[in-house]
């Protein structure tokens, strides 16, 4: 049983998805929501592995919804425009359906699910919103993230989105062992410092895969040898 999120403003729509729905016993509508507001509130509750997003809702669009999720769950995107479907894979959706909703589209959709059904969200991918951009970032593949005022920018191969979080709250989402807080301003993922030396008698100078040199706080340069066990 996969449990689900209806996020559509709606409520004829979403009357017609859950007839839909009734059809595949192992999709469980767990909630409903017209609205972001509802649909933030919806997820803290209940925690859906899964979301029927609708793009288009009165207080803004479902993909601002998808990067501000702490999980990722797999999501079928329902909308009645078509301009929205590249930006909507871009973001790994599972499928994008256009309604009114084609019984055999839905189908279709949810035959992806059954390797899925038992797998939980996945908590090392994350949606990022940077300006009109959304798309999933594996945070594993994340070099170091810096803190710029109200945002914090993750530095990637081919991209360094600047995402409205703190640097703390971001903090909070990545594996200890993996990332490092070494400053006030810096967070390394250790999978990918080229190189570290001694400065002084205390502090740490780290120089990253793209050369950009990181200093360590001398108040968490002993914190960071015990991890690397320097």
């Amino acid at each position: 049983m996969m449990r689900a999120l209806l996020v559509e403003d709606s409520r004829l729509a979403r009357v017609e998805l859950k007839a839909l729905l009734e059809a595949h016993p192992h999709i469980q509508v767990v909630a409903e929501a017209e609205n972001l507001e509802q649909a933030k509130s919806c997820l803290d509750v209940h925690q859906p592995e899964m979301i029927f997003l609708d793009i288009n809702l009165p207080d803004g669009d479902g993909f601002e919804l998808l990067a501000g999720m702490g999980t990722c769950p797999h999501v079928i995107f329902t909308t009645a425009y078509d301009q929205y479907a590249m930006q909507a894979f871009a973001v790994n959706a599972m499928d994008y359906l256009l309604k009114p909703i084609n019984p055999k589209r839905l189908a279709t959709a949810l035959a992806k699910l059954p390797e899925q059904v038992s797998e939980h969200p996945i908590d090392h991918k994350v949606f990022v919103k940077d300006g009109e951009r959304c798309w999933l970032i594996d945070l594993n593949e994340v070099w170091y993230i810096q803190s710029q005022g109200n945002y914090v920018q993750l530095h990637l191969a081919n991209n360094k989105p600047m995402v409205y979080k703190s640097l703390s709250h971001i903090e909070s989402r990545l594996q200890p062992k993996q990332f490092i807080r070494i400053n006030r301003q810096f967070i390394v993922n250790i999978n990918f410092i080229k190189n570290i030396e001694t400065m002084g008698q205390a502090n740490l100078l780290l120089t990253m895969v793209d050369d950009t040199e990181i200093e360590v706080s001398r108040r968490l340069t002993s914190q960071f040898k015990k991890l690397l066990s320097l």
